[in-house]
């Protein structure tokens, strides 16, 4: 580990330390940083820096954590055929009675928009819609 690496890494730790006795004490920020002798600008410019680096490490663990969503396997009996219409479908079947269904040469690009905005939770049907060309 560089010499910069270890001093910065210090700083750092000084730094959330500090904030966290602020947090603990009740007090302004103006009479913490003048009771422990610290500079006001570099305070308010630590904790911005803190939280947005800990904003950064909390979207990476978010983006690399693995989801699983519940799976129901119905028997083939109940499988729409091609004398309903949907041969070679899938059918998503998603919260508040909403189902997705997937013909056969479906756009994977689309459909990994599509999915991403549902995991998401907005309601971009319109969006997406448009984005396939649609009104």
């Amino acid at each position: 580990m560089s010499t910069h690496t270890q001093r910065s890494s210090g700083k750092e730790q000084f730094w959330r330390t500090m904030i966290r006795r602020w947090r603990q004490s009740g007090l302004a920020v103006r009479a913490f940083c003048r009771e422990h002798g610290l500079s006001e600008p570099s305070f308010f410019a630590w904790r911005r820096t803190l939280a947005e680096r800990d904003a950064e490490r909390d979207t990476a663990r978010d983006a690399s954590t693995v989801r699983f969503v519940p799976v129901r396997v119905t028997p083939e009996s109940t499988v729409p055929t091609a004398a309903h219409g949907s041969s070679g479908a899938l059918e998503l079947v998603l919260g508040a009675g909403r189902r997705l269904r997937i013909g056969p040469g479906f756009d994977e690009p689309t459909l990994r928009r599509l999915l991403a905005l549902l995991e998401n939770g907005h309601d971009q049907s319109q969006t997406v819609g448009q984005a396939e060309g649609r009104p």
